[in-house]
């Protein structure tokens, strides 16, 4: 990212949430991947593409759980988050785990910039924010992102746990899984073929060991391949 790039992202409010909730959350947090997601990539993505293929792209990365896991299996991972601590923790931790060459991880307020290229897997594991930012039009634009034969994976909040960010005083309301696919805006279908759309319950386990049943939505399309 350029100098004047990197400005800007310190510059945002995003950049300045996310690195204090980092600043305060113990360093091994989501260092392991997301269950819901672990098991709908080895479900419907179980390996990297082959050849030059295999791009990962992790969008709002955290300490890397996922995008770690992703390069243990062998796939090229761009592990994207707004906060440079959380970007440092998952150099640290792929260092540990001897996946330098296969994490790359790229400081991004996704709401100004976003990574170029294309990905045979594009996942955002709860990608929620209380800052106000484009939510809907950067999911549009991971949509973007998926290369022919790719799959893009959104798990997602479908209701709070208690140890969320969150003050617990807030009236939240989420949408629901067809309302998150509708807004991908992905047209009638054509060119894309709907994996999992649906909104399980599971058991949660919080940062102190606490533990919570909560729901997820559940989204993964593939672009399909055009002759």
């Amino acid at each position: 990212m350029s100098r004047d790039a990197t400005r800007a992202t310190e510059a945002t409010d995003s950049a300045a949430f996310w690195e204090n909730h980092y600043a305060g959350v113990d360093p091994q947090w989501g260092t392991r991947p997301n269950a819901v997601l672990a098991e709908v990539v080895t479900a419907l993505a179980p390996e990297p593409g082959p050849g030059d293929g295999g791009r990962a792209l992790d969008l709002g990365c955290g300490h890397g759980g996922d995008a770690l896991w992703l390069a243990s299996l062998g796939w090229d991972v761009t592990a994207v988050d707004v906060s440079a601590t959380a970007l440092e923790r998952v150099a640290a931790g792929a260092a540990a785990a001897g996946l330098t060459d296969r994490v790359h991880p790229s400081r991004h307020d996704l709401a100004r910039s976003f990574p170029d290229g294309t990905f045979e897997l594009v996942t955002a594991s709860y990608f929620h924010t209380p800052v106000e930012i484009p939510r809907d039009q950067v999911l549009r634009r991971a949509v973007e992102a998926v290369a022919p034969g790719g799959l893009l994976v959104l798990v997602e909040h479908a209701s709070l746990a208690p140890w969320s960010w969150r003050d617990g005083h807030e009236d939240v309301t989420f949408p629901g899984p067809d309302d998150v696919l509708a807004s991908l805006r992905l047209g009638d279908g054509d060119g894309w073929r709907t994996e999992r759309c649906h909104a399980p319950e599971r058991t949660a386990t919080g940062p102190g060991g606490e533990t919570a049943t909560v729901t997820d939505n559940v989204i993964a399309v593939r672009r399909v391949h055009q002759d």
